[in-house]
């Protein structure tokens, strides 16, 4: 059964930090490539970042340039996105993805609630 379970979610303040990581099965990480989407309250689903197999090349989206950190472990079969320097903004549900690399495959994980809040 192919999974894609996300955690590390939680609420924190201005300026903070926070680690997600998604952990993959079912299926052979290391031939996907590891995406990060955010969706908010009321709003469509934003890219956020994404990396390369081999974890070479990472490509984030400018709201979070500076900020988030995308790393894989494909031993662990895990993503990782270090948050830091948090911002009111970036309150939302974050959902990683897998995508088969050459293929139309792709797997979606359930989602961590992330909230910045005074």
């Amino acid at each position: 059964q192919v999974q894609l379970v996300e955690s590390g979610g939680g609420t924190v303040q201005p300026g903070g930090s926070l680690k997600l990581a998604c952990v993959g099965s079912g299926f052979t990480f290391r031939y996907y490539v590891m995406k990060w989407y955010r969706q908010r309250p009321g709003k469509e689903g934003v890219y956020v970042a994404g990396i390369t197999i081999d974890g070479g090349r990472k490509s984030y989206a400018e709201s979070v340039k500076g900020r988030f950190t995308l790393s894989r472990d494909n031993v662990r079969k895990t993503g990782y996105l270090q948050m830091n320097a948090l911002k009111l903004e970036d309150t939302a549900v974050y959902y990683c993805r897998a995508e088969g690399q050459g293929s139309n495959t792709a797997y979606w994980g359930q989602g961590t609630q992330v909230t910045v809040s005074t």
